[in-house]
This record gives structure tokens, sequence and C-alpha cells, in this order.
């Protein structure tokens, strides 16, 4: 009886080298993908009956959080790890809060993959050793995220700039002319702006920056 998976992840590329692990083994079968938590839910609409779900963290429209939060009151024997780039202590500590049964990072090999989909399924924990080690010194020492969210993201005057210019709908090459800049380095600015506010386009990055005052 093989194990039904569902994969979960805004980047196409990102998806396409998860499944592949998958398939190197036949216990594993990949039942579909989905891009984000909403698109998720319609499809577990049509298609109960999965068994583990893979979930990427950063995603538009729903993250995975939230997805997590949602498949758990609504599908509560659905077992979900999440699989994420990003080992940073506020994901963590949010995903085990939403419900999610472990945690790996994207760059886990196919047989920890596959050995993480098997321990969970019988009721264990997957987890990469550095998540585990943070997830004990959250417990040890709890943090107020809530609080901590506001402050923790810093953003220069430049990108500051540069992020009311792109609120204002203005593209690349004019914002490099009103900032003086060379396009090239606009791009750089919002690649950063990306990173700081960990986000994946500008309409997320305009709504995180009003959310939390930046502009």
């Amino acid at each position: 009886m093989s194990i039904r998976i569902a994969l979960v992840d805004d980047n196409v590329f990102l998806q396409k080298a998860v499944a592949e692990k998958l398939s190197f083994f036949d216990d594993l079968a990949l039942k579909f993908t989905a891009i984000e938590g909403q698109d998720l839910l319609k499809k577990l609409e049509a298609n109960k009956n999965i068994d583990l779900i893979l979930m990427d963290i950063e995603m538009p429209v729903c993250n995975g959080i939230e997805a997590t939060k949602l498949i758990k009151a609504k599908y509560p024997q659905i077992k979900i790890i999440m699989l994420t780039v990003f080992d940073n202590d506020e994901n963590i500590f949010n995903a085990i809060k939403a419900g999610a049964d472990g945690y790996l990072l994207k760059e886990v090999n196919p047989k920890e993959l596959h050995q993480g989909i098997l321990e969970t399924l019988n009721g264990g924990a997957a987890m990469n050793p550095s998540i585990a080690l943070k997830t004990l010194k959250l417990l040890r020492n709890p943090v107020n995220f809530e609080e901590k969210c506001r402050d923790d993201i810093k953003l220069t005057s430049r990108e500051v700039e540069v992020l009311e210019q792109l609120s204002k709908g203005l593209n690349y090459n004019i914002i490099a002319e009103n900032l003086f800049l060379s396009p090239s380095t606009v791009r750089k600015h919002i690649e950063n702006i990306y990173t700081k506010l960990q986000v994946h386009n500008k309409l997320e990055a305009i709504q995180k920056a009003k959310n939390n005052n930046l502009i």
C-alpha cells in the first residue's frame, strides 16, 4: 500500500526537485501538487485520501502556516511536514503552533526525506538536526514573536524610498530615474527588501511594509 502524498510549493522548479526525490521509493505515491494553501484546500476537496502533505512555508495568497492550521482543523488525520529553505526561529515556532508534524529543510536528501515521512506516519516527528536544536532552544527560552515581529524588519532609508515608489505602481526603470540609480541597483534593493520582509512579490512586499508601518 503506497503512502499518498500531496506537495505544496509555489516554486515549480522546487516542486519538481522534491517530486524527483519521492520517485526513488516505490512505497511513496505523489497524488497531486498545489501552489499555495487555497489551491491545496480545493484539491483536497476532490481527493481527500491523502496520508501526508509536504508543505512549503513562504507562499503567496495562503502561506504554509495558515494552510497547516486550516488543514489540521478540517482533516486532522493528515500529517504535515513543513519543507522549507529557512530554519528561522519564527517559522519553526509558528509551524509547530499551527500543528505541523515535522519540519525538514528542502535540501534534505531522498533517503532522509523518505525516513522522515515514515517516521511522521508512525507518530514520530521528522526534524533535521539544526531544526531540532532550535526547537529545544525555543522551548527553553520562549520568545514572544508577536512583539518581536515589528521591530525586526529594518529597512534602510533607500530601501524605503524604493518601496514607496514600487507601491505607486512604477516600474524599475522609472524608479531608477526618480532616485538617480541604475535599474540593476534598484533590482538589488528590491531583492534585499524581499529577503528582509520574507516575501516573494511586489504585492506581498507592499502589504507587509504597510502592516509594519514601514511605508
